[in-house]
This record gives structure tokens, C-alpha cells and sequence, in this order.
């Protein structure tokens, strides 16, 4: 997502009145009988953050993951990927041919995992509630071209749309569009604390140790109506601190698979040495890794500054360096493997080089070394991260052109700071909402994005992004993405660095782990079972 970003540390006696309301269990222990996966996601709540599990509020990947097992959407993403087929609907479809009425009739007998009825006036509720809470760190941004929500009856539902949004049904797949009872969640306050609510295959408990959410047992949910097939009767999520930790858990068979992030290390291990019983899958994925520049900060206004970056940067020298066959270099924010795509910083800058940077600055009247300071975050993204941006500033200050320190900050304190605006020139990972390319640009350039950045590109928000996604046939698309992809690298915002690839490790009697992670990275622990893989 967020794809994303989230989930703050925890401040002395904020948390006891949250959790003790939430009927938290901090044993942390699971069923025997569950399937344990692990995840270096870290899930914290603080004052500042207090509802990392809102859907109004949250907009992390590894938050979502826990939202899209317990919070029904009407429309989800097929297994394979593809167009969003109904969920919590029966039946979804544009009703009129400019793409601006959005129907949705509910499946019968719908209910919240309590017994609830789920109606039609619930998602409307649960949609407006998310828009008029408009949190600064949630993704209500996607659903920025809803007009009007109409509820007719217990079943039907019509979004009626400001424009055209050929991309709206994928939208309503995420979490920020997941339906919610009132009776849990307040029309205008979030929900504090780690519990989560809903109608979707599983019920969760979360289990808090010193203010911490450490894991969470997922129980199949006997009420859940969907698309989905439940294969199993419960999983157990469980955080560590990183991913050796995790590594030694899968070996030594406390956990049955882990997912995100494994270092590049243990990849290239279990690739090339494999253990007794643990198999490495690697599965499509989307992740994309960028610099994001604050186009107002005065060591990055000029934008021959931003330009000359991107012409010396050896995108080859440090995925091969760092992460091996695990990534490979991106000259676009949207990536290859999508449609649409365009090399578009490679056709300008072309291969790394010193010259075209030093033109850049001394056209401009920069004087060098220009001094930066390249901010990233130690713990979100994996270990490896130091050492990107390590080579990072080995490449700009060997050619004397810059001054670049590296400076690396825990997740909690780095994503409040990003977004006030704290950082001239830092480091994100974006895992997609939903596997489009209006999902690379719009989160970025459209108004109220979500990274708060001061860039505006007038012709993006007012004429492209609008022209691309009056395109029902997402490659008829082509020319306003094009274009898109061209103004960024004219104006350097954001320098993309390098696409991942995406990869599971589990014990071999787990069966269904091929497709537990989408490409979006979303996890479906509902696929995974026991057996003989």
C-alpha cells in the first residue's frame, strides 16, 4: 500500500486504558492447532497513534494485512489477481457509460461477526465515516472521487462518482472501503487501541506485551459470507524484531512460514543452501523502493540539484551490491512489470554520469559540494536498508559534486517527522493498493497525497490523472501515464531506485503458500492448510 505507513511506539500509561478496553490477551500464546506465520511488522499504539487498526486511520501495508482478515470489503482482488470481483456483494457494476455510478447490491444474510445484520446502510456509514475523519496519515485520499453515497433499501448501494474512475472498483477492495458497525466505531473518532471488528473470514485477538501488539490468533469466523475459501480454522500472526529472529523461529519449527521482510541474505541462503524441510517460493510482487525530495527545503529547491542526483545515481551498482537477484533496478515510479510503463528517468538521464550532473549544477549556479542529508528508517524495510543508502552516499560524494551523510531513525519517530515536513530528501518503500498504475502516481501527485509533499503539478492533478482514469481498458491509458512518468523525471520529486521481488520461506507440510502473499504483498492467510506441500 502504502503503501504506506503507520504504527507509532507505545508512551508510558497511554496503553493500559486502550488495551483493558479492547480485552486484550498478552500471553501471546496460540492454538496448537493454528498455523503460526511470521512478519517483521511492528504494531504499536501511542498518543500520537493511537488507532493503528482504524480503517479510517490506518495506511500500512503490514496494518492492512491484519485489516483484510477480519474487515469485509464489498469488492476483493481474485487470488490470481486481475479486475475486483464482488465479496461482501453479490453484484457490483458501473451503471452508465462515463464511468460516474458505482452499484453494489449486498449478499443475502450478511452479518458482522457478532450477528449483526451488515445492511446497505453500513457501508455507507462506514465509507462517509472514513471521508469525514480524513486523518493525515489514512488513505481516504483513494476514495477522493466519491460525490455521494446513496443506501436504497437493506441491499443497495450507489456511489456516485465527481468524475470518471475506471480504477474505483479496485478501491473499493482495500481496507480505507472496509464496512464497519456503528456500534463499534464512532461516526467522527477513531477507534483506539489493537482490536478489530468486522464481517471477513476470520475474528482476531491481539495479544499486547509492554504496550506492544506481539501477535494476533485469527479464528475462522462460522458467520463470514464472501468470495473467499477459508482452508483452515485459525492462524496466529507473530511479530519479531527482525528477520534472523524469525529465520531461527522457521528452523526450529515455531513458525510454519515467514513473510515479510526477509533479509537478502537468507534469501541467497535458502536459495542456494536449502534447509530440511523449509522450501524459499517466490511469488509476483509490486514492491517499489524511492527518494522522496521536499521540493521547499532550501538544500533541494533548486531543482538542478534534484535533477543531478538522479544523473549520478548507479541504480545497477547498488541493487547488485545490497540486494542481489532479490531486486532489480527501477527507472520509473511505475514498475516494469505493470502496464504503462515507462523508462522514463533512463531515456533522460541515461547511464550514471558525472559530467551531465556537474552541467546540471554549474547551469543552474549551484555551488558544490552540495551538502545533503539522506534520511531512512532502520527498521521498516529490513536491515539492508542502512546499506543502500550507505552506497547511496558513497556514489554522491565520490563524485565531489555532493556532501551526503546518511541518517538512519526508527519507523515511530521517522514517519511522524516525513510528514511534518522535517526531512529535505528521504527514503519509502511503497507496496500498491491495488495493482494499477494510477496507483504509483495518484497516491504521489494527486491532492491531499499521502506523503503531505509540497510538490503540485497542476497539469497531473487537474487534466492527466483525471484523463487516465476515464479509461475503462487501463493500456488505452498509455499516453496520460506517459506523460505523468515524463513529469517526474523532469522534476524529480521522487527518484526511483529499484522493484523487489517478493518471496515466502515455510516448512514443507504447509500447503496453499504460493498464494498467501498477492502482489500488492497483501496476506491471505485464509489459503494457506496443513499437509504435504
Amino acid at each position: 500500500m502504502n503503501r504506506k505507513t503507520l504504527a507509532l511506539p507505545a508512551i508510558a500509561g497511554l496503553l493500559a486504558p486502550l488495551l483493558a478496553a479492547c480485552g486484550s490477551d498478552t500471553s501471546g500464546a496460540a492454538s496448537g492447532s493454528d498455523i503460526v506465520v511470521g512478519t517483521t511488522d511492528r504494531f504499536t499504539a501511542s498518543e500520537e497513534s493511537p488507532a493503528p487498526f482504524d480503517p479510517a486511520y490506518a495506511y500500512d501495508s503490514g496494518v492492512w494485512n491484519v485489516l483484510r482478515q477480519t474487515v469485509q470489503t464489498l469488492t476483493r482482488i481474485p487470488r490470481g489477481g486481475g479486475r475486483p470481483v464482488p465479496d461482501a456483494a453479490r453484484e457490483c457494476r458501473f451503471t452508465d457509460s462515463a464511468g460516474q455510478s458505482y452499484r453494489c447490491v449486498l449478499r443475502e444474510d450478511l452479518v458482522f461477526s457478532d450477528g449483526r445484520p451488515v445492511t446497505a446502510g453500513d457501508v455507507k456509514y462506514s465509507i462517509e465515516r472514513v471521508l469525514a475523519i480524513d486523518s493525515d496519515n489514512g488513505a481516504a485520499g483513494l476514495l477522493s472521487t466519491i460525490d455521494t453515497i446513496e443506501a436504497k433499501g437493506y441491499h443497495e448501494v450507489v456511489f456516485h462518482l465527481k468524475t470518471p474512475d475506471a480504477t474505483f472498483p479496485y478501491k473499493l477492495a482495500t481496507p480505507v472501503a472496509g464496512i464497519v458497525s456503528s456500534d463499534k466505531y464512532g461516526a467522527d473518532e477513531l477507534r483506539t487501541g489493537f482490536q478489530v471488528d468486522g464481517s471477513g473470514p476470520y475474528t482476531m485477538r491481539p495479544h499486547v506485551r509492554d504496550g506492544r501488539l506481539v501477535g494476533v490468533t485469527f479464528t475462522r469466523n462460522p458467520r463470514y459470507k464472501g468470495d473467499v475459501k477459508v482452508r483452515n480454522e485459525g492462524v496466529e500472526l507473530r511479530s519479531f524484531d527482525d528477520a534472523e529472529a524469525m529465520g531461527e523461529a522457521l528452523e526450529s519449527g515455531d513458525i510454519h512460514m515467514m513473510t515479510r521482510t526477509l533479509d537478502p541474505d537468507q534469501i541467497e541462503k535458502l536459495d542456494g543452501d536449502p534447509r530440511e524441510g523449509v522450501k524459499l517460493t517466490e511469488v509476483p510482487g509490486l514492491e517499489i523502493r524511492y527518494l522522496v525530495f521536499d521540493t521547499e527545503a532550501p538544500a533541494v529547491r533548486e531543482k538542478a540539484v534534484r535533477q543531478a542526483v538522479a544523473a549520478l545515481v548507479d541504480r545497477h551498482a547498488i541493487t547488485r551490491s545490497v540486494y542481489g537477484p532479490t531486486a532489480t533496478p527501477l527507472y520509473s515510479m511505475v514498475p516494469s512489470t505493470i502496464a504503462t510503463h515507462s523508462n522514463s528517468f533512463f531515456n533522460k538521464y541515461g547511464e550514471p554520469s558525472r559530467d551531465r550532473a556537474a552541467a546540471l549544477l554549474r547551469e543552474a549556479n549551484v555551488d558544490t559540494p552540495v551538502k545533503l542529508t539522506l534520511h531512512y528508517t532502520t527498521d521498516h524495510y529490513g536491515a539492508a536498508t542502512a546499506q543502500e543508502f550507505a552506497a547511496l552516499c558513497d556514489q554522491l560524494n565520490k563524485s565531489g559534486l555532493f556532501e551526503a551523510t546518511a541518517v538512519g531513525t526508527e519507523w515511530s519517530t521517522f514517519r511522524p517527522a516525513q510528514k511534518r515536513g522535517e526531512y529535505a530528501v528521504y527514503g519509502l518503500g511503497w507496496f500498491p493498493d491495488f495493482p494499477d498504475p494510477d496507483n504509483f502516481i495518484a497516491p504521489f501527485l494527486d491532492a491531499g497525497n499521502f506523503l503531505n509533499t509540497p510538490y503540485v503539478n497542476k497539469e497531473a492533478r487537474e487534466r492527466l490523472i483525471p484523463a487516465s482514469r476515464r479509461e475503462t481498458d487501463r493500456a488505452a491509458a498509455a499516453a496520460p501515464f506517459q506523460r505523468l512518468q515524463d513529469a517526474i523525471a523532469e522534476d524529480v520529486p521522487f527518484l526511483p531506485m529499484w522493484q523487489g521481488k517478493q518471496f515466502v520461506a515455510s516448512r514443507d507440510t504447509l500447503t496453499g503458500v504460493e498464494w498467501a502473499l498477492n502482489t500488492s504483498s497483501d496476506l491471505q492467510l485464509w489459503e494457506l492448510g496443513r499437509g504435504t506441500a
